[in-house]
């Protein structure tokens, strides 16, 4: 198989999973078996479309074939008579033919994602197991992926996956949207679960691109159905907000050939302004709502104050570390420290901004979290320790597993390297 086709696979697979594990949820009415039928019919598809070609619609072609392997699946465990109402006509395979030429899987499918959210964030589990299965099952996220994301070993992540799909099936959940003080009671596992997939898009944790734009629109759409729901909370609002705009800034955070721009140096034209006033508008329904201090709600109004600064020099630093203060003690963590620490640098000077970060080098969940040294360089280099500086950058660069800005990082290094530091001739 070449590169290129390998590659191709993957990307479908990553923008259609949820679709197919969703759908095959909804008739197999077990998140494990769905899974497992998706993953079957990716084998598949990694054996055959290297001599058939890429079929027109591949997502279809999965669906399909999962549906076929469920068949299969309930035909060897005698079990097809009692399934044969609820798989209805994915039975015939006529029918079945007809489906891979259709222009959807099925049509309602939205539902289906939004229902595997929910199902995948039912009370029964551990917040933490809500959280990592979510991102497996809907954001095509790996293993490896999640426990990165989480700063925990990946053995952890692991198990908790496998706990999860092991508990909904024996608990019989239903697969379906709550209501009333049961949706609730579940928000706010599924708005976190929201804004990891959304944040794998925007920073991908590995990779060769900087950016995975195609999770960052899923998760924007499950926000906004969300938000069709739940109208009367201001965090849903808040977090759709804050992701219509850090969406806007999609197109300016990479340059010709793919490379990271930074947000200060990020050329501000580029910036969709609808999804900007989008986005403020439903932070300004969270407002109306009289209750729009929660921690989405905050990184919106941070993310507003950058969207309405003309230019970087514009920005109202003071402010947003004000509004990091806020966060940090409502949703205390060090990764929120660490941003508090870069806004304060930006407000108060870069010395300032220094002595938080340096009161997290002894921070366990940062012991291998990239930006902590990234951060910790940019700062030295401001304040002109550049010999510090690098091996910070250098060392950033060593832990992301992200190759474009594994490549920033080493570029950042280098330009740590003033001609003083040249032999004289």
């Amino acid at each position: 198989m070449t590169v290129d086709l390998h590659r191709t696979i993957e990307a479908v697979w990553r923008i259609e999973s949820a679709k197919i594990i969703a759908g095959l949820t909804r008739r197999v009415r077990d998140i494990g078996l769905a899974e497992e039928l998706a993953q079957d019919a990716l084998v598949a598809a990694l054996e055959r479309w290297p001599h058939t070609g890429i079929p027109d619609n591949p997502a279809a072609w999965l669906m399909a074939t999962a549906k076929h392997r469920a068949i299969d699946y309930f035909r060897r465990n005698k079990l097809l008579e009692r399934k044969h109402q609820q798989l209805g006509y994915e039975l015939d395979l006529q029918q079945e033919a007809s489906v891979m030429n259709s222009e959807a899987i099925d049509a309602d499918i939205d539902d289906d994602v939004l229902r595997l959210i929910f199902t995948a964030c039912h009370p029964v589990l551990s917040s933490d197991a809500r959280v990592a299965l979510t991102l497996r099952l809907l954001g095509g996220l790996s293993t490896e992926e999640i426990a990165r994301a989480y700063l925990v070993p990946e053995p952890t992540v692991a198990q908790r996956i496998v706990r999860a799909k092991r508990t909904l099936s024996e608990a019989r959940i239903p697969f379906e949207i709550p209501r009333g003080n049961e949706l609730a009671a579940r928000l706010a596992s599924v708005l976190e679960v929201i804004y990891v997939i959304f944040n794998e898009g925007y920073s991908a944790t590995a990779g060769d691109n900087w950016m995975r734009p195609a999770l960052c629109q899923e998760a924007l759409r499950l926000g906004r159905i969300l938000a069709t729901l739940a109208t009367q909370e201001p965090e849903v609002h808040g977090l759709v907000a804050l992701m219509e705009i850090q969406t806007s800034r999609l197109r300016a955070r990479t340059g010709p050939a793919g490379e990271p721009v930074l947000l200060l140096d990020q050329n501000r034209a580029r910036w969709d302004h609808l999804l900007i006033r989008r986005g403020l508008q439903s932070l300004e329904r969270a407002e109306s709502l009289g209750s729009a201090h929660g921690p989405y709600c905050l990184q919106a109004a941070i993310a507003a104050g950058h969207a309405r600064a003309h230019s970087a020099d514009d920005t109202d630093w003071p402010r947003i570390a004000a509004l990091y203060d806020a966060l940090a003690q409502l949703a205390p963590s060090p990764v929120v420290e660490l941003n508090r620490a870069v806004a304060v640098a930006m407000a108060f000077g870069p010395a300032a901004g220094l002595e938080l970060v340096d009161a997290l080098l002894s921070e366990p969940a940062l012991k291998n979290y990239h930006l902590l040294p990234s951060v910790r360089g940019d700062l030295l280099n401001k304040l002109g320790r550049h010999d510090e500086a690098q091996v910070e950058f250098t060392r950033a660069a060593a832990l992301t597993h992200n190759i474009r800005e594994r490549t920033l990082l080493l570029e950042r290094a280098a330009a740590c390297m003033p001609d003083l530091h040249l032999p004289t001739p």
